[in-house]
């Protein structure tokens, strides 16, 4: 999308050929589906270093969210950076910056409110970065991490993926709990290191969503190099105060059913994905745990 610059080929078609390699699958399955059915979408950045550098990113964004939902779940907007010169290569704390200052700018970009249903606390299980009033999980890779292949690219590199393309793979769905076991030992494969330990599923009590997006390259410490997410140390964003950390007994879930007669868990204040429906009365996540497998198991 938008202009490409000289380097542009050679970035994208590095990374596509990382992607579906046969002699080392890439660990992320998600990525390799999009980029077989072509449905993965480029940008390009001709800089990298500063605020000046990045202004065509936000319409880049903007219009690849305009129509991503016509591409199908399988599918990601990846922005290339400009590559570092010769000699100038950052260590892996300057590329964690760097990722998180472009995510500032977005928000100071950002023209669409918070989405309402979605807290503005990082610490908070259920937030996510949004972008014209889109939730998005990001990922960040860089030349700086070595051990972690699976974070690893030849220039800077940010891939935003629509938490749309997630519905019905949660984590307590049949298929989203077959697709992390394969993504799981894939990571386990593919890198030098274990799966980082704040890899998590979204909406689990002990899961941040903002400490999966830059991992370090080892994990000889606690997940995230900051006990507060950098995104908003220095902003307040407009929209509905952060939500109070929630109480074990708050009756915040809904047993779901699908049109295939699968049973999963949802927030009961969003409205379940696309093709699935509510099951009874909202619960906590346990007691609609128990009451998904008890209508699984009576229909087996």
């Amino acid at each position: 999308m938008g202009e490409i610059p000289h380097w542009g080929p050679r970035s994208a078609e590095g990374l596509l050929s990382t992607v579906v390699s046969q002699e080392r699958p890439f660990p992320c399955t998600f990525a390799v589906a999009a980029a077989r059915k072509r449905t993965l979408r480029f940008g390009f950045v001709d800089g990298a270093g500063d605020r000046g550098d990045w202004a065509a990113l936000p319409d880049l964004l903007r219009r690849y969210l305009e129509g991503y939902q016509a591409l199908g779940k399988d599918t990601s907007f990846v922005v290339f950076f400009r590559p570092e010169p010769d000699g100038a290569a950052l260590p892996l704390d300057g590329f964690r910056q760097r990722f998180w200052d472009v995510l500032g700018y977005l928000a100071d970009k950002d023209s669409s409110p918070w989405p309402a249903e979605l807290p503005t606390d990082p610490d908070d299980p259920l937030w996510e970065f949004t972008f014209g009033g889109v939730p998005i999980f990001v990922v960040c890779n860089t030349p700086a991490h070595g051990e972690r292949r699976s974070r690893h690219a030849a220039d800077f590199m940010i891939t935003f993926q629509p938490r749309w393309v997630f519905e019905g793979l949660e984590a307590d769905s049949p298929r989203g709990a077959a697709a992390r076991r394969t993504i799981r030992a894939r990571l386990r494969a593919y890198d030098t290191v274990p799966p980082s330990p704040a890899l998590g599923s979204y909406g689990d009590t002990d899961n941040r969503e903002w400490r999966q997006y830059f991992l370090p390259d080892a994990d000889d410490g606690p997940p995230g190099a900051w006990e507060r997410c950098p995104f908003l140390s220095a902003r307040t964003l407009p929209g509905p105060a952060a939500r109070a950390p929630r109480r074990p007994d708050t009756p915040d879930h809904q047993a779901v059913r699908n049109d295939a007669g699968r049973f999963s868990v949802w927030p009961s204040g969003r409205r379940p994905p696309a093709g699935w429906s509510a099951v009874g009365p909202p619960g906590t996540r346990a007691q609609c745990l128990a009451r998904a497998a008890e209508l699984w198991g009576e229909q087996r």
